[in-house]
C-alpha cells in the first residue's frame, strides 16, 4: 500500500523483462529502497538480469513464472503476486510480441500467437487484476498499448489489430472500475528503441524506454486515463486516422 506521502510500495510487473516496464519501475521507485516488486516473466537470463539490477537498486524482488500462452500460468502468477502479503499499488501489463508481420497474415499459427499473447492473455489478466484491485478498493493498472492500434497499417495490421483490441478493452475497463477506486492508464507509445525493436530502423519521434517511463509516471500521478509517448503522436495519429482509405493505403507506412 502507498505510504503516507503517496509513494508506491508494491508493484507487480506482468512481463517483467520489458524495457519500458523496467524503466517505469525504476522511475516509480526513485531513490527509495525497499520497494516490493513481483516480477512475472518467463524464466531465463533476461529475468535473472532484471532481478539482479533491481536488487542492486535496493528493491525487494520476488520472481514468478509467466507464460502468456498458458492460462494456468498467468492465473497462478497473478494469484501469487496478490497473496504474497500487503496490498498492491500498481500492476503493469507489459508483455507482448511484435512478431513477423509478413508471416502473421499468411500463417495461421503466427497470427494466433500474436492474438493470444497481445490480446487474449492481456484481457484475461485485466479481468483477474481488476477483481483483485476492486477488492482492495485502490490501486492502478498500467496497460501497454501502441499507436499501431489507432489505425492498423498495411505493414503491421495483425499486430495493430491486437493492440486496438487491447486498447479498447482497457479503456472500457478504466471506466467500469473507476468508481471502485482503481485507475487504469492506457499507454500509447510510438516507436521505442528497445530490445523488442532491435534491428529495425527507428521511426520519426522515436523514444527511449526512459522517456516513455517519464510520461507514464506523470500520467499516473495526475490521474490520466490515456497517455501518448511522445505526446505529439496524438496529433500525428489523429491526422492518419481521418485520412480517406484511398489515400491512407498508398502511404509508405
Amino acid at each position: 500500500m502507498k505510504d503516507a506521502i503517496g509513494n508506491v510500495q508494491r508493484v507487480v510487473l506482468l512481463g517483467g523483462t520489458s524495457d519500458i516496464a523496467f524503466a517505469t519501475l525504476v522511475k516509480l521507485a526513485g531513490r527509495r529502497r525497499g520497494v516490493q516488486v513481483t516480477l512475472a516473466a518467463r524464466p531465463g537470463e533476461r529475468r535473472a538480469a532484471a532481478v539482479t539490477s533491481l536488487e542492486a537498486l535496493g528493491m525487494q524482488v520476488a520472481e514468478v513464472d509467466l507464460e502468456a500462452t498458458d492460462r494456468t500460468s498467468y492465473e497462478h502468477a497473478i494469484a501469487s503476486a496478490f497473496e504474497a502479503g500487503g496490498d498492491v499499488d500498481v500492476v503493469m501489463v507489459a508483455f507482448g510480441l511484435l512478431g513477423d508481420q509478413q508471416r502473421a497474415w499468411q500463417d495461421v499459427d503466427a497470427a494466433l500467437e500474436l492474438v493470444q499473447v497481445n490480446y487474449t492473455a492481456a484481457v484475461a489478466c485485466g479481468v483477474l487484476v481488476a477483481e483483485r484491485l476492486r477488492a482492495q478498493g485502490h490501486g492502478a493498472i498500467i496497460a501497454m498499448s501502441s499507436v499501431a492500434g489507432e489505425r492498423p497499417r498495411k505493414s503491421n495490421f495483425v499486430y495493430g489489430s491486437t493492440k486496438a483490441g487491447l486498447d479498447a478493452f482497457y479503456s472500457g475497463l478504466g471506466d467500469a472500475i473507476a468508481a471502485d477506486g482503481v485507475q487504469v492508464l492506457v499507454v500509447r507509445p510510438g516507436f521505442v528503441r528497445s530490445k523488442m525493436t532491435a534491428g529495425l530502423a527507428a521511426a520519426p519521434l522515436s523514444q527511449t524506454p526512459e522517456q516513455v517511463a517519464e510520461i507514464i509516471v506523470a500520467g499516473l500521478a495526475s490521474g490520466r486515463h490515456t497517455v501518448w509517448a511522445p505526446p505529439a503522436m496524438r496529433w500525428v495519429m489523429s491526422v492518419l486516422r481521418h485520412l480517406p482509405r484511398s489515400v491512407f493505403k498508398r502511404l509508405p507506412i
